[in-house]
């Protein structure tokens, strides 16, 4: 997009792909930010913003390839009340060197990085170093690319960063409409009763903590929050690896729920005190990591990611003997069964039906050509006369019983704790579990 930056000068503008349907008043936001929202009727008031030589006003929406006429005025400095623009410090060689190194994959739209534990997803109080920070090295002369999502300062792993305002908005509302599918790892103290759950416990800010920490609150205050985990394997009844897959977006959810089943994550101790600490040679940073991303990208093709674990986290992995090999099935984090999965218990339900069914159609048949043959006795008699009561046949198999295996559903609760035979180790045995307080 070419324009002209003298302030004297009437400034021509080329709406491109990712400001295609937008309002005008939020393409300014987007490009002039530091022009007013006041200026911006004015300009439209007296006729001095046009579209493609048409007046235009702050509601209408621009489309892509349209030619934006915008008055002149100082593109520093803030017109009409308009906030000025801060200039930013100049990234340092080892902060560029670091924002390289974290890509895991980049394209037009869409940056995605391996942030390391420890570093902040962006600044505040006594905070300066950040991933917000880094994101004017993957500007390459465009416009600045954007968070569209969070992890905690102590949480590892997959950070998806928008390209281009369009993108932003495109993957803002994947996250909002819970459709990105989020599964990360971590170690547990202790083990779970089942192997796999659902945890379904509102969620409210904890109070005198300034937000800064989260609860439980069963009270009309808490939030709706869901995350399932699975159990991939197990150190004797010391701790645990599992999955997690957050259902909702709340803060600290993962952190919450499992230290609110007696499982704190290890190295938590923000919510699991010194209880989410393992003794021996274990690190003590948080064991919380985002495992891999699946959202759909602008071009219609799913994104998917996986980040490789950071250092601390391996290393306790490979002390504790769990092969990282182990969790990469990943089943639907969604929460909600996929095309194959309804499929495969449509299938085993209509299967169990039937061999219930079974026996029933049987046992009518027999009875039909009981009473069938006692109506052409009852022909042959004197008129008048009562037919026979039919003899009842004897039950048959799966006549009046309930069918050997239940049908599985989405509904059914999860197995008991343990390894079950005839599966390999902390792989789902296909069905949905109860939620946590539901049992």
């Amino acid at each position: 997009m070419n324009h002209e930056t003298s302030s004297n000068q009437v400034r021509q503008f080329v709406v491109g792909r990712d400001d295609d349907g937008i309002r005008l008043d939020r393409w300014f936001k987007r490009h002039l930010p530091q022009i007013g929202f006041a200026t911006i009727s004015r300009w439209a008031r007296t006729g001095q913003i046009r579209i493609d030589g048409k007046r235009a006003a702050p509601e209408d929406r621009v489309a892509k390839g349209q030619t934006l006429r915008v008055p002149p005025g100082d593109s520093i400095v803030g017109i009409g009340g308009g906030k000025g623009v801060r200039a930013r410090k100049p990234l340092t060689e080892a902060q560029l060197e670091l924002a390289d190194s974290i890509v895991l994959h980049r394209d037009p739209s869409a940056i995605v990085i391996n942030k390391p534990p420890g570093l902040a997803t962006q600044g505040g109080s006594g905070t300066f170093e950040h991933v917000d920070g880094l994101l004017d090295a993957y500007a390459n002369g465009g416009p600045r690319p954007r968070l569209v999502h969070r992890l905690d300062k102590d949480t590892s792993g997959v950070l998806l960063v928008a390209a281009t305002p369009g993108s932003a908005a495109f993957f803002s509302k994947r996250f909002s409409g819970r459709t990105a599918k989020k599964v990360y790892w971590a170690l547990v103290v202790g083990v779970p009763s089942i192997d796999e759950g659902l945890i379904d416990l509102p969620l409210a800010k904890q109070p005198g903590s300034g937000g800064e920490k989260m609860m439980v609150d069963q009270s009309e205050h808490g939030q709706p929050s869901k995350s399932r985990y699975r159990v991939i394997d197990r150190a004797g009844n010391r701790c645990c690896w599992v999955e997690l897959q957050p259902l909702t977006g709340r803060t600290h959810q993962l952190r919450v729920h499992m230290a609110a089943i007696g499982h704190p994550i290890v190295g938590d101790g923000k919510y699991g005190g010194p209880d989410a600490f393992l003794s021996g040679s274990i690190s003590r940073k948080l064991h919380l990591h985002a495992r891999r991303l699946i959202i759909e990208h602008p071009d219609g093709t799913p994104l998917d990611v996986e980040a490789p674990l950071p250092d601390h986290m391996a290393a306790s992995l490979a002390q504790l003997g769990f092969e990282e090999s182990e969790g990469e099935y990943i089943p639907d984090p969604t929460g909600e069964w996929g095309r194959e999965e309804k499929k495969a218990a449509a299938k085993a339900h209509a299967k169990d039906y039937r061999k219930e069914r079974k026996g029933e159609r049987r046992g009518r048949a027999e009875t039909g050509r009981t009473r069938n043959d006692s109506r052409k006795s009852d022909s042959r008699k004197s008129p008048g006369a009562r037919p026979e009561s039919p003899r009842k046949s004897g039950p048959k198999k799966g006549l009046g019983s309930k069918p050997s295996a239940k049908p599985t559903g989405p509904r059914q609760a999860a197995k008991p704790a343990g390894k079950p035979a005839g599966r390999p180790a902390g792989k789902p045995s296909g069905r949905p579990p109860a939620p946590w307080g539901q049992r």
